[in-house]
């Protein structure tokens, strides 16, 4: 049977104001352990990001951390992970991210995050990858994004094939099974046969 063996969590450093967000971080990072998914993430030990972490550690499964230098003491990092990878910059985290994980998940988190799960989902729309990407809605998180996803797609910004590129679910389970029966398309979806 197909298996992620690793994936990448993109989220906030900070906890937000939502218990019912916190709580879905726990459960991941839970399933995550439960499921011998080794979790890829930025290295903090506060936010969401530390709940994930920590929930992964405390059910006795992996983390490997990925951290710029310059943000060590503003992140505060998490020096009990079974790895910690220091980078020199933003761009070389998420290289070393997308080079470690099988798959990606985005849970709430700020601009951080959501500059991560668009870059994710364009080199997957430039074909620079086959990996599938979720996006945890906890608590109805994402509403907005998806509603405005489908509104570029309306005005003739965003392709509707390209939408299918991230799956989008608020429930752990539903949206890990539905990451492992991902079919990437052959190539990518913006060129035209005749241009490839």
């Amino acid at each position: 049977m197909k298996k992620l063996n690793s994936i990448a969590v993109f989220c906030g450093s900070s906890e937000g104001n939502d218990l019912a967000i916190l709580k879905d971080a726990q459960l991941l990072g839970r399933h995550l352990a439960n499921e011998h998914i080794t979790l890829v993430y930025g290295g903090s030990k506060i936010g969401i990001m530390g709940a994930v972490a920590k929930a992964v550690l405390d059910n006795s499964g992996k983390v490997i951390g990925v951290i710029p230098e310059f943000l060590k003491l503003k992140e505060v990092v998490h020096l009990g992970l079974d790895e910690l990878i220091t980078t020199e910059s933003m761009h070389e985290r998420k290289l070393k991210m997308h080079e470690l994980a099988e798959g990606f998940i985005a849970m709430p988190g700020g601009l951080g995050t959501l500059e991560e799960l668009f870059e994710i989902l364009t080199w997957s729309q430039l074909g620079l990858h086959k990996k599938p990407i979720g996006l945890l809605n906890s608590n109805h998180f994402y509403d907005g994004l998806v509603d405005l996803l489908e509104h570029m797609a309306l005005k003739g910004f965003v392709r509707f094939e390209d939408l299918e590129l991230l799956i989008v679910h608020s429930d752990i389970e539903i949206l890990l099974s539905r990451m492992l029966e991902y079919k990437p398309s052959v190539g990518p979806s913006w060129l035209k046969k005749n241009r490839t």
